[in-house]
């Protein structure tokens, strides 16, 4: 039998959509903004998985709303090793809490819901146990630079309950005042053993090279009476640029008919801000190929439905993957953005992509 730790950070990711790029210290304001929680959905879709999946598996957890709840929902009948200290307001002291507690249970793999944030709290708790634990986590949270998740939740589910060996992989963290302020400051926290398997993430790879040439044919292409929505990175950056304006380097910028509409928006501002017709332009991120779910959760899935999608992208990024992926939070949303899509890699040159969900 398989024995699986659930951890849930609850509060991951709500930063995401209301354009704060992260929640730590950040959770009354992002409230005040309207968030809302989507780790716990996104356990559920991992937990769904992994009873789909698994044969035998025995569920450790802890208690609400870090796991417990979530774990009953979906079929399991878990062991609860513990409640955090206040259950209106968990903190990362109460998943290193948790942690200590499934390293007792001597478990074969932590699950972890959240983002790079959480992936730090299990890391260094089982580094300071010398414990080595495989680990893998739900991409729930606004940052998720390190290679120590799924792909999407459904993956996570599936490769805990399927792997048969494991490796060393780097758990970072970045500064999200920097973060905020346009700036990525990332610094390397651990060192994690996780599951070898295809569908694990890369780590985030930063910068480019030269788009030039891609980023004057986007700008030629532009339409009147059609709104852009100009996700986050440096190749969409240097269309910004070409626009004529400087944009936020991690954020979503609306641009039409030569005017900036909106810097920075959140998914509200960007709902307000689409017309009769709107184009969302954005690029992969870094080694990891995301098109939407990482960075730019600001392009929800009410956002993409409502708008054309232009990916663009330079062919080294291109050359280093192997396909692109989408983990919008809305499986249909996913299944049909999946396929083969062209991407633009130069002025008028396009590329035959795999987009996987």
């Amino acid at each position: 039998m398989r024995r699986i730790a659930v951890v849930v950070n609850p509060i991951a990711g709500m930063g995401g959509r209301v354009g704060l790029k992260g929640t730590d210290g950040k959770v009354s304001e992002a409230r005040e903004r309207g968030a809302k929680q989507r780790a716990p959905e996104r356990a559920r879709e991992a937990l769904d998985s992994l009873a789909e999946v698994g044969r035998d598996i025995e569920v450790v957890t802890y208690g609400d709303p870090m796991g417990a709840t979530i774990a009953r929902d979906a079929g399991f009948d878990p062991a609860v090793v513990g409640e955090p200290a206040d259950t209106d307001q968990t903190t990362s002291a109460d998943t290193r809490v948790a942690v200590r507690a499934f390293v007792e249970r001597d478990v074969d793999c932590i699950l972890f819901v959240g983002g790079d944030g959480t992936a730090v709290d299990v890391a260094e708790t089982l580094e300071e146990l010398d414990a080595d634990t495989p680990m893998l986590g739900v991409p729930a949270g606004v940052k998720v630079y390190s290679s120590v998740f799924g792909v999407s939740p459904r993956a996570a589910g599936r490769i805990v309950a399927t792997f048969e060996e494991t490796e060393p992989a780097e758990v970072n963290d970045i500064d999200e005042d920097a973060f905020r302020g346009g700036e990525v400051v990332t610094e390397l926290r651990a060192v994690a053993t996780v599951p070898v398997a295809e569908q694990r993430q890369s780590a985030k790879q930063l910068g480019g090279g030269t788009v030039e040439t891609l980023a004057e044919g986007v700008a030629e292409s532009v339409e009147d009476g059609v709104t852009y929505l100009l996700g986050p990175g440096s190749t969409v950056g240097a269309i910004k640029e070409r626009l004529g304006f400087e944009g936020t380097t991690l954020g979503v910028d609306v641009w039409r008919d030569g005017e900036v509409v909106a810097l920075d928006a959140a998914e509200s501002d960007i709902l307000a801000a689409l017309g009769d017709r709107n184009v969302i332009v954005v690029s992969p991120i870094g080694g990891q190929g995301f098109v939407f779910g990482r960075g730019n959760q600001q392009l929800s899935p009410a956002v993409i439905e409502r708008c054309g999608i232009e990916v663009v992208a330079s062919r080294r990024k291109l050359d280093q993957l192997g396909a692109l992926h989408v983990d919008t939070g809305d499986p249909d949303l996913d299944a049909e953005l999946a396929g083969w899509l062209k991407v633009r890699v130069g002025r008028y040159e396009r590329r035959l992509v795999e987009v996987l969900a």
